[in-house]
């Protein structure tokens, strides 16, 4: 499949600019000489700023004419908060609501961007136990996953008015700048990391460069649409994981959690953890895409330098 890369100078906007992703996808794009157009809920604090209401559904719609592409990474933290009811309707209209008012705003536009990508997640699957699926998988159960079909199809407007729609489903995010390594990282370096649960369960990661990697590589081939796992070609077991980081880090794993202070101490969203997640990247392999960091070892000593 052939990639037409942006041209230079082009503008892309980034809802969700401030988080781990979009921060590393803000210098991936600068860094070429690209214009980044943030997306923030405050006044705007210069010309490369956007103001929009996701909650409302409001958005300055004239500001985004001339984008080459939109990208949302938008939504609030799954694993930053206890999941009460109040707070797990946060985390779905976070990314509902913002999905649908970007999507309604791309199709009004007189001058449309080539794409728009739109974050998802592996947790669409659900719990796949040792099954390894793909994106010809059906979504699974639980909050998670219903939260990830409402979050796609969110975009209809977009995709009806013609707009090449991507979804950008990411698994567990390597990185010592956030996310579940972000947490992880401390305590291994500290001696104190172990297995979680069974440590049986499938982690299904991708370091931060192979997901930004694979986010330019989607808005750059024009010929792809549709769900894409952004996860290495060969998920772990937390097992496996927990002694790659011990050899890594040269540090014990002696420590584990059992499942059941996992679950007194996280609720509902112990599910997440002890869950397993064996999901490959078909789509993305098939598309040409070459992983950078394909072992979790690479993934950590990447996330270490």
């Amino acid at each position: 499949m052939s990639e037409s890369p942006l041209a230079p100078g082009s503008r892309v906007a980034i809802a969700g600019a401030s988080g781990l992703i979009g921060s590393a996808l803000t210098r991936s794009l600068t860094s070429d000489g690209h214009e980044v157009i943030r997306l923030v809920r405050r006044p705007p604090g210069g010309k490369d700023e956007v103001r929009w209401d996701p909650e409302n559904q409001r958005i300055d719609t004239a500001r985004l004419e001339g984008c080459a592409a939109v990208v949302n990474l938008a939504g609030a933290g799954v694993a930053s908060r206890y999941w009460t009811a109040a707070y797990k309707e946060t985390i779905r209209r976070s990314r509902v609501l913002g999905t649908r008012t970007l999507a309604d705003a791309v199709a009004s536009l007189d001058s449309p961007p080539r794409v728009f990508v739109n974050g998802s997640a592996i947790g669409f699957y659900g719990d796949t136990g040792d099954r390894a699926v793909d994106e010809a998988a059906p979504a699974g159960d639980g909050f998670l996953s219903a939260v990830c079909v409402e979050w796609e199809g969110a975009t209809a407007a977009a995709q009806a008015a013609g707009v090449r729609t991507v979804f950008a489903r990411t698994g567990l995010v390597v990185s010592r700048e956030g996310g579940a390594w972000g947490k992880l990282l401390p305590l291994f370096k500290a001696g104190l990391g172990g297995r979680l649960g069974s440590g049986g369960q499938y982690w299904s990661f991708v370091s931060l460069h192979d997901e930004v990697a694979a986010i330019r590589h989607l808005i750059d081939t024009e010929s792809l649409s549709g769900p894409f796992n952004l996860t290495a070609p060969e998920p772990l077991t937390n097992r496996e994981i927990t002694e790659a980081m011990g050899r890594v880090l040269h540090r014990p794993t002696f420590f584990a959690v059992p499942g059941p202070l996992l679950t007194l101490a996280l609720g509902e969203m112990s599910n997440e953890v002890l869950g397993s997640s064996r999901v490959l990247p078909t789509r993305l392999l098939e598309s040409g895409f070459s992983f950078a960091f394909p072992t979790i070892e690479g993934a950590l000593r990447g996330a270490l330098r």
